[in-house]
């Protein structure tokens, strides 16, 4: 865990370096010593079994962790939290659901996973509602095609791939759910990041993803 990969994207006027994690599944204590960043993501699957004790160890772990700016989103994992409204969080930690904030002037939108909205059309208006004018995506899913094969499949989302061509000022777009896709892409000047940090066996670690905006 000591290696880090670093991908730098720019963004005008604006320097700000992301630690992004994802799929740590309660295992997320022994990411000890991790880097100094302006921004700390994870984006889903924080719990194995989706129960409420496990969505609230995560948060107060996540909530303890010496970064002044923290972001999270759900996975398909994290089921307790369908449909509900986490309040007592300080300013600086923000659980985005379908959702958007702003800080030092780049801007992230989150999409959760949730399997009772994978299973309808509720998924697909979720992707459709993605604003097209954000700097940092932060989705549980892959897009169709980048970091996202497995078992000779690739599991992305065709309707997030789609939606992606339209946001034209993208410099990065965070995710997880394929572990054995971890690492991060460029792509037309937009960094991917897959930040699964649970190798494919669920006993191993990942390396850190960096990315500096």
């Amino acid at each position: 865990m000591r290696q880090i990969y670093t991908i730098f994207a720019s963004i005008k006027y604006i320097s700000m370096k992301i630690l992004h994690i994802s799929d740590t599944h309660g295992t997320y204590p022994s990411l000890t010593h991790m880097p100094e960043t302006d921004v700390i993501v994870h984006s889903g699957d924080f719990t194995m079994g989706g129960s409420e004790q496990e969505a609230i160890d995560f948060m107060n772990w996540f909530c303890d962790l010496p970064y002044r700016h923290k972001i999270f989103i759900s996975g398909n994992h994290d089921a307790c939290l369908y449909g509900v409204n986490i309040d007592g969080l300080d300013g600086y930690i923000h659980y985005l659901c379908n959702s958007g904030i702003e800080i030092e002037g780049v801007s992230f939108y989150g999409v959760p996973m949730f399997m009772e909205d994978c299973i309808t059309d509720r998924q697909s208006h979720n992707y459709s509602q993605i604003p097209d004018n954000i700097d940092v995506l932060i989705t549980h899913s892959p897009p169709f095609g980048i970091l996202d094969y497995d078992d000779g499949f690739h599991y992305g989302s065709e309707e997030l791939l789609s939606r992606l061509s339209a946001i034209h000022k993208l410099k990065a777009h965070l995710f997880g759910h394929i572990h054995a896709q971890h690492g991060v892409d460029i792509r037309n000047s937009t960094v991917f990041s897959n930040g699964a940090m649970l190798k494919r066996n669920y006993y191993s670690f990942n390396n850190l993803n960096l990315i500096v905006v």
